[in-house]
């Protein structure tokens, strides 16, 4: 077991717990990303525009000050397990599938009232009916979508 990438993990997620406790704590707020980021899009800005562009920058900055400060891009291979064990290649459809499937994504947030982990971390902590639906749904699709690709098509690992 490798406990280095185990530990990043658990710190991870105390770090999005904790900041989605101290959105709602100090400004009653939820860090739903989907949420933040469609309301900088679609609607005028308001006053409440700063916040959500620094926790914006924030979710940004960390990734890019971990990769100049050395730590590289995380558990990614160039393609399959490399020499350094790791495991997650590079996107094998290219720019634009990445980018229909984000618009896919996009869509998605919006007709579920939200992304898995907004529903996930924030809407189970406020133990919501509608994100325990979600979330379970979101669950769901994946464990079909794992069996179909492993079992029925032969793909994956």
């Amino acid at each position: 077991m490798d406990w280095t990438a185990s530990l990043q993990g658990l710190i991870g997620g105390i770090l999005i717990g904790l900041s989605a406790t101290w959105l709602m704590a100090t400004l009653g707020r939820i860090a739903g990303i989907s949420g933040i980021i469609g309301t900088l899009v679609t609607q005028r800005p308001r006053g409440d525009s700063a916040w959500r562009l620094a926790f914006l920058l924030g979710l940004v900055s960390g990734p890019i000050a971990l990769m100049l400060l050395g730590g590289g891009l995380g558990n990614v291979a160039g393609g399959g397990v490399d020499v350094t064990g790791q495991v997650i290649g590079a996107p094998a459809g290219g720019v634009p599938l990445m980018l229909a499937a984000g618009l896919l994504v996009g869509l998605g947030t919006g007709l579920g009232s939200g992304c898995t982990s907004g529903h996930g971390v924030c809407g189970l902590a406020r133990l919501s009916r509608r994100s325990l639906v979600a979330t379970l749904t979101f669950l769901a699709a994946a464990i079909v979508t794992v069996f179909v690709v492993r079992h029925v098509i032969g793909g994956g690992a």
